[in-house]
């Protein structure tokens, strides 16, 4: 999997940004260190005019990129989840048992990230940090209907729907599906949250992960189904 990540462009919407940030030395240098920076300082914090300083451009050099640091966010965010649709591609395809598919499927949506080393401008683990934290915010805005009628959020959404087929084959009559995986894939980042800054009310841990949590809640809901 590894050398096929090597050779692979993350399409991201062109509607995010206003200049592609991979196709420059200063673009990738923007998102690797904005990376960064969220993560130190936290994105409510963080700004243009303080990422500027940090890689030595100025701070209207960044706004050539990015309407603002929403988008930017946004972009991050919308790279991530693609990387992760391709992770899940390649780990369900040619997978025949259904059961096994989906949770490979699971794994890969709720597992912690290690850094790709075939993205050198982009750590995983950090941005998995910054999307625990950070990626109700690139939704709970007031523009969320406009930025979902421009396709902001269709990767994300088509992660979802994939997750969803390989359950609804498993349990047709269950009348919850879209809501179970949903829940499943943004509770996840919660429980990760939940199991660093609020342990008394969360089971997930050192050594019991939100994969482990999801995979095992699926399962019952299988079984129950039989």
């Amino acid at each position: 999997m590894e050398n096929l990540f090597a050779n692979i462009k993350i399409q991201v919407n062109p509607a995010i940004f206003i200049k592609d940030p991979e196709t420059t030395e200063l673009g990738r240098k923007i998102l690797k260190e904005s990376i960064l920076l969220i993560d130190e300082i936290g994105f409510e914090n963080y700004t243009f005019k303080k990422l500027g300083e940090k890689i030595g451009s100025n701070e209207s050099s960044i706004y050539r990129y990015f309407e603002n640091k929403h988008r930017l966010l946004i972009y991050l965010s919308s790279w991530y989840w693609s990387w992760i649709e391709y992770k899940l591609v390649f780990s369900t395809t040619n997978v025949n048992d259904p059961v096994e598919q989906l949770i490979k499927a699971i794994t890969v949506v709720t597992e912690r990230i290690e850094d790709d080393l075939n993205t050198t401008y982009i750590n995983e683990s950090i941005l998995n940090k910054i999307i625990i934290t950070e990626f109700t915010k690139t939704f709970l805005t007031k523009q969320i209907d406009e930025e979902i009628r421009e396709g902001f959020f269709l990767v994300y959404n088509r992660i979802i729907h994939r997750i969803i087929e390989m359950l609804e084959k498993l349990v047709p009559d269950y009348p919850y599906t879209k809501s179970f995986v949903s829940d499943m894939v943004e509770g996840s980042l919660h429980q990760y949250f939940l199991s660093k800054h609020l342990v008394s009310i969360t089971d997930c841990n050192e050594k019991v992960s939100p994969t482990d949590y999801y995979i095992d809640l699926t399962k019952r809901l299988i079984n129950s189904h039989i």
